[in-house]
């Protein structure tokens, strides 16, 4: 399996909500950056948070590489989802090249719960980093990370 983490673009520091915050100017040339490096990866689903950023970073990334199918919205993708329910969610989806669309600080702790096995050390991933790992299947520990760019 092949698994990109793919944390959303810079966001306004306020809004009415969390969940409402937008992306900046910034954050959009961030994204579309970090959508660069996936140009010719074999990706079967792009899967993000119903978060506004999210969903504007997932939408950039799915337009940059002409992405047949579209976005999937999950609720286990917010920045307080615990990471084994993000796991075993993630199991479920059978699939071998996803690309996972979300916050901090669960893709932090995803990244590193994957590569380490545990969530003492988690990834450090600022706006629109791209973490890509790669492993039999995605479980804690048993993941290696490949890559991991920051855009800035």
């Amino acid at each position: 399996m092949k698994l990109w983490v793919l944390r959303h673009g810079e966001a306004e520091p306020r809004a009415n909500t969390d969940a409402e915050r937008r992306l900046t100017a910034h954050g959009r040339e961030q994204v579309l950056h970090s959508a660069a490096r996936l140009l010719g990866q074999p990706l079967q689903a792009i899967i993000a948070s119903p978060y506004v950023r999210a969903q504007q970073t997932a939408a950039l990334v799915h337009d940059t590489l002409g992405f047949a199918e579209p976005v999937r919205t999950v609720p286990w993708l917010t920045p307080e989802t615990d990471v084994q329910q993000a796991i075993a969610e993630l199991e479920r989806l059978g699939l071998e090249h996803v690309l996972l669309v979300s916050h901090q600080p669960l893709v932090g702790t995803l990244v590193g719960t994957l590569e380490h096995g545990h969530k003492q050390h988690p990834a450090a991933m600022s706006t629109a980093s791209l973490a890509e790992l790669e492993g039999e299947w995605p479980l804690a520990g048993l993941m290696t990370l490949r890559a991991l760019n920051a855009p800035d």
